[in-house]
Order: structure tokens, then C-alpha cells, then sequence
């Protein structure tokens, strides 16, 4: 299954394009990070990885989901 990941540098939002089913609950909670309009349409940096997970959290699909980054 095709993945797109972004990163704010704490945490990466992975997107499912073949799991969305466009309910737009991640534009509608954070439309500073969600344009759909837009290339690239996710903006990590514009939200804190709180907000995202959180946001996160409510995708019905499962389209999105998220890793937190390691440093070694």
C-alpha cells in the first residue's frame, strides 16, 4: 500500500491515500496543517506533535496515523 510520510521533526504523520474516505475531520480540526489545495497538501511544522496526534486520533479510516522519531 502506498504511503507519504511528513515530519514536524518530533513526529511523522504517515497518509494512506487508499484508506481515505474524505470525511475531512484533519482539515476541519487542523486546517493550518490539512490543504487539500495544496502541495504538499500535509504541513507537519504548522502543528505541534500534540495537536497531531490528537487530530490523529479521530481519522475514521485509519488513513492517518503517526510514528514518534528516535534521535541516536
Amino acid at each position: 500500500m502506498e504511503t507519504h510520510e511528513y515530519t514536524n521533526g518530533d513526529i511523522t504523520v504517515i497518509w494512506k491515500p487508499q484508506k481515505c474516505i474524505h470525511s475531512a475531520i484533519c482539515v476541519k480540526t487542523l486546517p493550518k496543517v490539512y490543504n487539500p489545495k495544496e502541495r504538499p497538501w500535509i504541513k507537519a511544522e504548522n502543528a505541534t506533535s500534540g495537536e497531531l496526534r490528537k487530530q490523529i486520533d479521530l481519522c475514521p479510516s485509519g488513513a492517518l496515523s503517526y510514528t514518534f522519531n528516535t534521535t541516536k
